[in-house]
């Protein structure tokens, strides 16, 4: 409670639902963001809803058939923003909401649901792959580089979204897909502890406008 509190650690949907059930409280007076997200076991399904495209996440406010509850998987989404371009710092970062996953999608991905958060791009270093304010789903667990995968990296300028281009002598480039290199150079990367950035995860997805 106390780190809750004090913002030491971001609430969750989970821990909401916990802490609520055990004080006897209402989530709404907390967060009514995170409690928008609840799902009541009375709610009425309707029958004629149509089931989204495996790789189509959706609102947890959508209207979805509760017999289907157990096919989603609900993942975190943060505030937090990953600059295509600059690093974007996140002194606080917050829960805005869950965006759900078919578990069948997932599945196919290699990705486990308990690993992933959902966060924002910002700026246009990685376009036209991702664009700015996209949606980016990040696998935690695959924290090992992978030559031509997009990732997320954390630095002392903050965190930044881009693709890894293994390089001679055990060396990676961070590389902008943008193709203007006098605005978004290839910077070096290389794996050791006094290195600036690490690898928060792998994008295995992002959601944006065409």
């Amino acid at each position: 409670m106390s780190q809750y509190m004090t913002g030491k650690v971001a609430l969750n949907l989970e821990a909401l639902v916990k802490l609520s059930e055990a004080l006897d409280f209402e989530p709404a007076e907390v967060s009514p963001t995170l409690a928008a997200g609840i799902r009541r076991a009375s709610s009425p399904a309707h029958p004629d809803h149509e089931a989204p495209a495996a790789n189509s996440p959706l609102p947890v406010s959508a209207d979805v058939p509760e017999s289907e509850d157990d096919r989603y998987a609900f993942v975190p989404q943060y505030d937090a923003k990953a600059a295509a371009g600059l690093g974007s710092e996140n002194p606080h970062v917050e829960i805005r909401s869950t965006l759900a996953f078919k578990r069948d999608w997932l599945k196919v991905k290699g990705a486990k649901a308990d690993q992933l958060i959902v966060i924002y791009a910002e700026g246009q270093s990685m376009w036209p792959t991702i664009n700015d304010r996209d949606v980016l789903l990040i696998d935690r667990s695959r924290v090992e580089p992978v030559d031509r995968q997009v990732f997320v990296l954390a630095g002392v300028d903050g965190a930044i979204v881009k693709r890894l281009i293994q390089g001679p002598f055990g060396k990676w480039i961070l590389r902008s897909d943008n193709d203007d290199k006098d605005q978004h150079p290839d910077r070096y990367f290389v794996r050791s502890d006094e290195n600036e950035h690490r690898i928060i995860g792998q994008v295995i997805w992002r959601g944006g406008d065409l």
